[in-house]
């Protein structure tokens, strides 16, 4: 099967590495792809975003399947215009993917249906959100309702900080259309968990759990990033945990979006908070998250586009996704000043992998016949062991091997979870 591949990060690089391994898959295409993805697939110079684009390459190349990772052509429809030009897809409809387009909307749909969450209160008006913040305990979180590239939501912890954060969300529109509308939520405190999990809209299958460091330096400080590492599984997550999250957050969540007639295909990410009244949602997502995806996949051992077939099909069944008993690890290498000002155009040498080892390019492009950066977060070297540890270190040895100039990544990714495995 010839499979079309949406988006060009991390993530994708990820998600393709897997697909190659399944034994129908043929050729793939990425759209867009990168520098390094080149080795993996054919990249094709059409942006994630140009649905009309996209539809057009895959009746051109006549693709027997597509995949849409990123969470902006998803938004978009472009599940449903591959759809009804006769694509078969993994992927929510425009409809489901509104779980992560609107946290208004995925706010108001567990509140509806009682799945538990941070209380809230929604504002179109900012002069309103400002008088309601006055009298607000701190920290709060204030979210943009719409896509804002994983950066929409602030945690706040004074009035003065709150105040700005309104007037750029809804004055200046920092973050566009997606900040006429903004979630004050209560801070909520505990361990974070991610799971992603695959779902047909009947059954929910969770992948293993991970632990994502969105803070850009060591020790959970700096500001807010895509994701400078992750490791899985997460300790945090334990099964009394999962099955709890299985009974009162993922099975409610598909049957609610099933009442809703927003039937939900494809995978689904939740954001959790592990607090002292149980799990609560933090966010949806609509799509495999990154950097999880880049360390979920290296573990799992089942064929990923047999899955994705059966998930379109509406055949998923939960023998059919099996993991490693081991660990991953992946830490990010961005480009220094990321993710503020940086710069880009620097020559990346890469070594050899292992076996256990993996390089997933995200803001890398071609020049001159060399791999050069050309975005903040620029790689992942990933790596899988038996243990959490080992696959800690196996990723840093890894990740010492790679070089570029101006070349930044943290150097505690997993210390968390190690120092909470010691204590279970």
């Amino acid at each position: 099967m010839d499979i079309l591949v949406v988006g060009g990060g991390g993530r994708e690089h990820a998600v393709i590495k897997a697909l190659k391994k399944s034994r129908r898959a043929g050729k793939i295409y990425a759209l867009p792809g990168n520098g390094g993805i080149a080795a993996d697939a054919e990249c094709v110079p059409v942006k994630a975003t140009d649905i009309a684009g996209i539809v057009a390459i895959a009746r051109e190349r006549n693709v027997d399947f597509a995949v849409v990772t990123p969470d902006d052509p998803l938004v978009m429809g472009c599940v449903d215009a591959l759809e009804a030009a006769g694509v078969p897809c993994f992927g929510p409809t425009k409809d489901a993917a509104i779980i992560e387009g609107s946290k208004v909307f995925s706010k108001n749909l567990m509140k509806k249906y009682g799945i538990p969450t941070a209380a809230s209160e929604v504002f179109t008006d900012p002069a309103a959100a400002e008088e309601y913040l006055r009298t607000a305990h701190y920290p709060t979180v204030i979210k943009a309702d719409g896509l804002a590239l994983g950066k929409g939501a602030v945690i706040v912890g004074s009035f003065d900080e709150a105040q700005k954060t309104i007037r750029e969300m809804m004055v200046d529109k920092v973050f566009g259309a997606s900040g006429e509308r903004v979630l004050i939520e209560e801070f909520l405190t505990g361990p974070e968990v991610s799971v992603l999990s695959f779902t047909d809209g009947k059954i929910v299958v969770p992948m293993v759990s991970s632990m994502d460091h969105k803070r850009a330096k060591d020790n959970d400080e700096g500001l807010n990033t895509g994701g400078m590492g992750t490791v899985a599984p997460n300790p945090y997550y334990t099964p009394e945990i999962a099955a709890e999250c299985m009974e009162k957050i993922f099975l409610p969540t598909v049957r609610a979006m099933n009442a809703e007639g927003r039937t939900f295909k494809g995978c689904l990410y939740f954001g959790l908070m592990l607090t002292a009244d149980g799990p609560k949602v933090i966010e949806y997502n609509c799509r495999f998250g990154d950097p999880e995806t880049q360390v979920v996949l290296p573990l799992l051992q089942s064929d990923l586009l047999e899955i994705m077939l059966a998930v379109r099909g509406g055949s998923l069944r939960p023998d059919m996704v099996r993991f490693s008993p081991g660990a991953a690890c992946c830490v990010v290498l961005a480009s220094e000043g990321y993710p503020k000002k940086y710069e880009t155009g620097y020559p990346i040498t890469m070594p050899e992998v292992g076996a256990n080892e993996a390089i997933y390019v995200a803001g890398a492009k071609f020049e001159n016949g060399q791999l050069v950066t050309s975005g903040g977060r620029v790689l992942g070297a990933v790596a899988t062991a038996d243990t959490l540890k080992g696959a800690v270190d196996a990723a840093y040895a890894l990740a010492g091997r790679i070089h570029f100039e101006n070349a930044y990544m943290r150097r505690d990714i997993g210390r968390r979870a190690l120092m909470a495995q010691g204590k279970q």
